[in-house]
């Protein structure tokens, strides 16, 4: 029984290490009038991916990761509208979730936070490298990309993108996941693309030097405020605004649990430690519970 139970969990774990992080052909789905969602189906490394579409314009969020991931979004973003006017906007810097672009022709619009661009400039291909170091199946994908493309705009905080009977809010929001977190709310439909700031039964990951709880329990509450029907996270399942007060509560009570640990004299590690034991429990059913660590560390240097 060990034997076989070992043969089946090496299988497994090399059918992860040989699958290639590719967006999904032909899984596109209709979630409201304009929205539609390439689901990730939890494949490692690949995220949500949505298409806008509206009269006139189409919007691409989040094309995945490498050429082929963006030219299968192409496609399917094809046999939903004649559009040939497309935009491209990304959740955050993380390679699955831009180097798809590489897939979309030199015409396509690429709307950025400036906040998002300047990570690309400063850790856009560290993090390519980093990626593709991982497994030969990663870096067969990002073959190739060397360079991330010029935005055709940058903007602050806020832009809405009118697609033609539906718009498109853009919202810069963070450092929570990272900087230059951003997040897009389809007025007409009430659908919200939340990126990593909310997930479905996944930890939240503090990824970047930036990260920072109280602007992150601050987008939250931007987030909760829009009053979003459909919620579209980076990753994981498709939710509702419920998400919102899910993770709201476990950031809130692990910053609580961080400062009493501090306030006793623990040291960073100690305190993480402690945590890593004690929030796993109370959140059975969330994936990659060992962010807790990287959380209580973020958390534990920005408290006084």
């Amino acid at each position: 029984m060990k034997l076989v139970c070992f043969l089946i969990l090496s299988a497994a774990l090399s059918s992860i290490a040989t699958a290639q992080p590719l967006v999904k052909e032909g899984k596109t789905v209709k979630i409201s009038e304009h929205v539609f969602v390439i689901p990730d189906e939890l494949a490692p490394m690949v995220p949500n991916v949505g298409i806008v579409v509206g009269t006139k314009a189409t919007l691409i969020v989040d094309p995945g990761m490498g050429v082929r991931s963006g030219e299968i979004v192409l496609r399917e973003a094809a046999k939903l509208s004649r559009n040939t006017e497309l935009y491209i906007v990304n959740t955050h810097f993380h390679p699955e979730h831009t180097t798809g672009e590489a897939g979309f022709p030199a015409s396509a619009k690429i709307v950025r936070a400036k906040t998002q661009q300047q990570d690309i400039e400063e850790m856009g291909m560290q993090w390519v490298q980093n990626f593709a170091s991982r497994s030969p199946a990663i870096g067969e994908v990002l073959r190739g990309f060397e360079s991330f493309r010029k935005p055709a705009e940058l903007f602050d905080t806020e832009k809405t993108i009118d697609l033609g009977g539906v718009s498109v809010r853009l919202l810069r929001l963070g450092p929570g996941h990272t900087r230059g977190d951003t997040v897009f709310f389809v007025e007409q439909d009430r659908v919200l693309f939340s990126g990593d700031l909310v997930m479905s039964q996944l930890y939240p990951a503090f990824a970047t030097p930036q990260s920072r709880v109280a602007s992150w329990l601050a987008s939250l509450d931007a987030l909760d405020a829009l009053r979003a029907q459909r919620l579209v996270p980076a990753h994981g399942a498709l939710a509702d605004n419920s998400a919102i007060g899910r993770y709201r509560d476990y950031l809130t009570a692990l910053r609580a649990r961080i400062a009493e640990l501090k306030r006793a004299g623990k040291s960073a590690a100690e305190a993480a430690e402690t945590v890593r034991a004690e929030f796993p429990p109370k959140y059975p059913d969330w994936g990659q519970p060992l962010r807790v660590v990287a959380a209580a560390n973020a958390i534990y240097a920005e408290l006084p």
